[in-house]
C-alpha cells in the first residue's frame, strides 16, 4: 500500500489519538497541516465523492466556526455539495479531522474498527 495522506490539526486531542494509531499500526503516510495547508475545493469534492459519505460529515460540527456561521442552517436549506466543499476549503477549521485519504478510500473521523479494516 502506498502512503495515505493523513490530515491533522496538530493541537486536536483526536488528531493526536490518530496519529499514535497509525505509528503503532506501522502505517505509512504523508502528514498534511489541515488548517495552514487546508484542502481545496477540488480536493474535498473528490474526497467526498471517493468517501461515499454525506458532504456534511465532512464538517467540524463542534468547532466555533461552524456555530459562528451557522452552518447547519445553510446544510438544512439545501446547500449543494460544491458550494459545501468552497465552504470548507475556506478555512481548515471546519473541516472534520482527521482524515486518511488513501488510493481508493476516504476516512472521516477517528474509528478503530473502520481504521483497521482500511488501513491494515
Amino acid at each position: 500500500m502506498n502512503d495515505v495522506l493523513f490530515l491533522e490539526y496538530p493541537k486536536c486531542s483526536t488528531c493526536k489519538k490518530a496519529n499514535m494509531w497509525l505509528d503503532a499500526h506501522d502505517v505509512a503516510y504523508v502528514s498534511r497541516h489541515i488548517v495552514e495547508d487546508n484542502p481545496t475545493a477540488e480536493e474535498l469534492m473528490a474526497w467526498h465523492q471517493k468517501s461515499g459519505l454525506p458532504v456534511r460529515r465532512f464538517f467540524n460540527t463542534s468547532g466555533v466556526l461552524y456555530r459562528e456561521r451557522n452552518v447547519k442552517a445553510l446544510l438544512d436549506a439545501g446547500m449543494r455539495d460544491e458550494e459545501a466543499c468552497a465552504l470548507l476549503a475556506e478555512n481548515g477549521m471546519l473541516v472534520k479531522r482527521p482524515i486518511v485519504v488513501g488510493e481508493d478510500f476516504v476516512l472521516v473521523g477517528f474509528k478503530e474498527v473502520e481504521w483497521e479494516r482500511m488501513l491494515l
